[in-house]
């Protein structure tokens, strides 16, 4: 008989609750991010920069050259900030990477410094052209979004807004872009950013896609969409059924 004022512990406690799963659509506030997108005097950068503008969101357009990154600031409007490369990975939080795949390897290298401690979106796509249109490349790393990884070890990458037609994002005409886009990453907490920002621009969901490891299917798939597009002459993109 035990003389102890509280009874004995139970030897075998009730498993404890498990919490509830969290909801995938419950996403972050991002208003408060300053999104800056390199290669932003290109098509897709420039697309990108606008159409988060457009949203409300506060952006930085970065090139090699000052003047060519301020021009283009300019023309988008929206408070967009034109900067220098490097300034402008310094005074972003979230930073796009939208350069030609020729020039990736070069840009990020330049720039390991100051996009340490950044979430950096990769949306490059490595692609060859001959006679018979466009062809994946596969980089040494996999991917362009890891070569982005072993290059900024010190960053936080992700790979997103690989598959946004340029024409589309430039026409101010055009008030919804009906699509999804496919985000991938390490940590959930980068990847619901990441989807959070996509979600901005009407008519656009971004969806969850796995882990850097697979991000070489998502950026090659962008190969058969400019099949696509050039048969049917359209800016094809993706929607994801039953999600």
């Amino acid at each position: 008989m035990t003389t102890d004022a509280n009874p004995p512990a139970d030897a075998n406690p009730p498993a404890a609750a498990k919490a509830p799963a969290k909801d995938p659509w419950d996403l972050p506030d991002v208003s408060g991010l300053v999104v800056g997108v390199l290669g932003g005097t290109g098509d897709q950068g420039r697309g990108l920069a606008y159409r988060l503008a457009r949203a409300g969101q506060r952006v930085i357009v970065g090139s090699r050259d000052a003047g060519r990154a301020a021009t283009a600031a300019e023309e988008i409007g929206h408070g967009v900030r034109g900067l220098e490369n490097a300034a402008c990975a310094r005074e972003s939080d979230v930073v796009i990477v939208a350069v030609p795949w020729e020039g990736h390897a070069k840009t990020l290298q330049a720039l390991r410094e100051e996009l340490a401690g950044k979430l950096v979106v990769d949306c490059v796509n490595p692609l060859g052209f001959d006679k018979k249109g466009a062809y994946a490349l596969v980089p040494e790393e996999g991917s362009a979004a890891e070569q982005a990884a072993a290059l900024l070890p010190d960053s936080r990458v992700a790979a997103a807004f690989h598959h946004l037609s340029a024409v589309l994002l430039q026409d101010p005409a055009v008030e919804r872009i009906e699509t999804d886009v496919m985000v991938l990453g390490e940590s959930r907490a980068d990847t619901d950013v990441v989807q959070a920002l996509a979600a901005l621009i009407p008519g656009m969901r971004g969806v969850f896609a796995g882990r850097l490891r697979n991000a070489h299917q998502v950026e090659s798939l962008v190969a058969n969409l400019i099949s696509v597009n050039r048969r049917y002459k359209a800016h094809a993109g993706l929607r994801l059924t039953d999600v």
